[in-house]
């Protein structure tokens, strides 16, 4: 399974001249994966970034996959939440978070956001639920989790982003966390 954040985008939620730039150069990156299907979330960030990606990999399918939308996958209890994090949650609820969770197995390409690629992960690393909270992902960046038959899932990459030039890759991400 190929994750993917989309690309920079604007305080409205529409992408970015860099953003479709990562979206393409992400696509570039895939063109020799044989990728079968580009799945995406509703929110517009995602639809261009896929549209973007999908120029490279043409025989793939392109569909929206409304369960991939940006949502707080899991809400923690008060003894897992660390202190930072408390006044986060305000105002999520367990039916908000498990509403958008689903468990994809499948080897194509989800475009998706920060928080569905950080529980995906935490779910093929079969981690406690609130481990999701320490892990972010950059614009555009790739991770791959392999399924095999008969054995746990692997984490492949995480946050890559060897296709992107220096001055595209960390968007995303709070300026001191930036290296």
């Amino acid at each position: 399974m190929y994750l993917a954040r989309h690309g920079a985008a604007d305080a409205f939620g529409e992408l970015t001249a860099a953003g479709r730039r990562q979206a393409n150069l992400l696509g570039e990156r895939l063109a020799r994966v044989p990728v079968t299907a580009v799945w995406h979330s509703p929110l517009p960030r995602a639809v261009a970034s896929a549209h973007e990606l999908a120029r490279h990999v043409p025989h793939a399918v392109l569909a929206e996959a409304p369960e991939l939308v940006d949502h707080v996958p899991h809400v923690p209890a008060p003894a897992e939440t660390p202190a930072p994090w408390v006044g986060f949650f305000d105002g999520y609820d367990d039916a908000e978070a498990s509403a958008g969770r689903r468990t994809a197995d499948v080897h194509e390409v989800l475009v998706t956001h920060d928080y569905p690629v950080a529980w995906l992960v935490r779910h093929a690393m079969d981690a406690p639920e609130a481990r999701w909270l320490g892990l972010s992902s950059a614009n555009a960046a790739l991770t791959v989790i392999e399924y095999r038959t008969s054995l746990p899932p692997a984490l492949v990459l995480f946050n890559d982003m060897a296709h992107l030039p220096v001055e595209l890759r960390w968007t995303g991400f709070p300026g001191p966390a930036r290296p």
